[in-house]
């Protein structure tokens, strides 16, 4: 067996036995995508936060049926099972549903949570084959409680699912503002190249001809990683960090990704959304950081008018917010099965 299960900084090949209740991770991703990284490490700090009684043990996805079989040995009515959240719940990335679903079918008699999502199975025949494969393994499951990202997301997870289904931000609102008190200097475009990918290429240069002022560098770059291989509970915190400052460093976000505009809320560094294949950041902006100074979402293709939002937002002023309360429905149901076992 592998090193897969991760303890808070170490990693053990057997799952621990003794008294304490425990939260049993699954989904960890070990592949470059730094937003999904940041879900993961959120998850982690919440609930070793808000529910320390309990022992979080974190399972990569990519052992996810040897990590199956082996808490099936040592679970407890007492424990927890969940799976990390993100934007891959439905037809587009079939491996994390599948996983997903091999979980939530498994573990039926225990509290099972599946942390913050978008939901999205495509109208067509495989996506609609792929929507039942999973109303199958979900509906198997009378304690699973689904939690969606935005509101979008949250009506269709209720006319899809029988599960209970719950409301909250992205895990990694959740994580506090940080000033790095750096000078800002050039503008950043932090842009997709998978198939969520929907602003044109004309554009792209366009925005960047206009940030282009001779002396504001611009540089261009992704959320997933082109420079590591792999990455891991181990290893993630740093490089988030480093992702962090990287973005405190710009005067400017152009993005069509999700998470880059929160590492631009948490920074306090101006930012513009644009738009992927089926709306997950444009819904997730308008539930929840609508009233956030320094980054608005558009779906404007006029750069004269693009200029102006730049213009707006380069000049806005930071302020304080705090979308910890926003969290409470999850909360309450954790904490609601923390007081029964006590």
């Amino acid at each position: 067996m592998s090193n897969f299960f991760i303890k808070g900084n170490k990693t053990v090949t057997v799952l621990p036995t003794n008294g304490r209740a425990k939260f049993f991770a699954f989904g960890i991703p070990n592949y470059t995508n730094l937003g999904d990284q940041a879900v993961s490490l959120a998850s982690r700090k919440y609930i070793e936060k808000e529910f320390p009684e309990y022992e979080y043990i974190e399972i990569l996805e990519e052992n996810n049926d040897e990590g199956i079989e082996a808490v099936k040995k040592i679970i407890t009515s007492q424990d927890i099972v969940s799976f990390v959240g993100g934007g891959n719940m439905g037809s587009l990335y079939t491996d994390h549903e599948s996983a997903r679903r091999k979980v939530f079918s498994t573990f039926i008699n225990n509290l099972t949570i599946s942390f913050p999502e978008s939901i999205n199975f495509e109208d067509n025949p495989q996506g609609q084959k792929e929507l039942k494969l999973s109303q199958e393994a979900y509906n198997k499951n009378p304690h699973l409680y689904l939690v969606a990202r935005d509101a979008q997301s949250y009506h269709r997870m209720q006319t899809t699912f029988k599960s209970h289904v719950l409301f909250t931000p992205d895990m990694v609102l959740y994580l506090n503002p940080r000033d790095f008190h750096f000078e800002r200097s050039g503008a950043l475009f932090a842009l997709r190249r998978d198939g969520e990918k929907v602003i044109k290429d004309e554009l792209v240069e366009e925005l960047k001809d206009l940030l282009d002022n001779g002396q504001r560098p611009i540089k261009q770059t992704d959320t997933v990683l082109d420079d590591v291989d792999r990455i891991t509970p181990l290893t993630r915190e740093k490089l988030f960090d480093q992702e962090l400052e990287l973005f405190a460093h710009q005067e400017m976000i152009i993005t069509d990704r999700w998470h880059a505009m929160v590492f631009s809320v948490l920074t306090g560094t101006p930012c513009l959304l644009f738009g992927n294949s089926y709306g997950k950041g444009k819904h997730a902006y308008f539930d929840w950081l609508e009233h956030i100074n320094w980054i608005d979402y558009t779906d404007e293709s006029n750069p004269e008018r693009l200029k102006e939002a730049i213009h707006r937002l380069m000049n806005s002023k930071t302020h304080d917010f705090d979308l910890h309360p926003d969290f409470e429905q999850l909360h309450r149901v954790i904490a609601r099965h923390s007081n029964i076992i006590k």
